[in-house]
């Protein structure tokens, strides 16, 4: 009698647990300016994802049915985490699958904190740059100001949403984005870990979930153009800024990125990391 054995090129989920904690043990231990770079670059590299999800849905309202244009944004969007995950940036989300190394008693409280609050803030810079550079670029009156047009509508539709709604909607992202990366531990070569994270994140932005990375992005891009764009822009899209009401600051920072981010940390950190914890993990802790 034979017993098949795994394949050597796949870990299985105890090993992917295994790893889990390795990595989340080297990020707790990584230098405040390397963590802080590396966060920044992961921003720059999600609001990359972005803008491809921005720019090749702008214009589609009134031509594709809706699910055609959420799976678009979607398939476009997984560049960014493809880049995070493959280029090697530090990214907020994703790290929230340290709490497998914190229940484990590999690192402290203190460490796990230190890490998502650097990251968190190089994710926000290195968006932000993005934002203002897109800005900058005028880009977003390409298309005949579609692309502008679509960037507004995006911002406003995310600074729409009630408090328990974005919860809601960034615990089932981030239970995704979670998922996307831990895929990734089970593979050993770039095109199995490019696989594994284009279904999750394509399903998370074709859904309408939230992401708190990507909203750093997507809603001051759009802050920007409403304040700042030239007149002539809101001619050709026939919109003025009074038409965004929900777009400010405050509905931004309270309304969105902060109960997003609760969503995020117990999507991917409780939902995701703690449970596999408690499956492959408890026993040795």
């Amino acid at each position: 009698m034979t017993t098949e054995s795994p394949s050597p090129d796949l870990l299985p989920p105890p090993a992917m647990a295994e790893k889990a904690v390795q990595i989340g043990i080297r990020k707790a231990h990584g230098t405040t300016l390397d963590l802080f770079l590396l966060g920044m670059l992961a921003g720059a590299y999600i609001a990359f994802g972005a803008i491809f999800a921005t720019v090749v849905t702008a214009g589609t309202k009134d031509v594709l049915a809706y699910g055609v244009i959420r799976l678009l944004a979607g398939l476009a969007f997984t560049l960014g985490l493809i880049l995070v995950v493959v280029g090697g940036a530090e990214l907020f989300t994703g790290n929230n699958l340290m709490l497998m190394a914190w229940a484990r008693r590999q690192i402290s409280s203190l460490a796990l904190l230190r890490n998502w609050g650097i990251v968190y803030l190089g994710n926000l810079v290195g968006s932000l740059a993005i934002a203002v550079i897109m800005f900058l670029s005028s880009e977003y009156t390409y298309g005949s100001g579609a692309v502008g047009a679509n960037m507004l509508a995006i911002g406003e539709a995310k600074t729409s949403l009630g408090f328990l709604q974005a919860v809601m909607l960034g615990i089932l992202c981030n239970m995704l984005v979670c998922l996307a990366v831990w895929l990734t531990y089970s593979g050993r070569t770039t095109t199995d870990k490019i696989l594994a994270i284009i279904a999750p994140i394509a399903c998370f932005v074709a859904a309408g979930y939230e992401h708190s990375v990507a909203n750093m992005y997507f809603i001051p891009a759009a802050l920007l153009v409403k304040n700042f764009a030239n007149p002539a822009f809101f001619l050709s899209i026939h919109k003025l800024p009074v038409d965004y009401p929900n777009l400010t600051v405050q509905n931004f920072l309270l309304g969105n990125l902060l109960p997003v981010t609760i969503g995020n940390i117990i999507g991917g950190g409780i939902f995701i990391g703690l449970a596999y914890w408690y499956l492959y993990l408890r026993k040795q802790a």
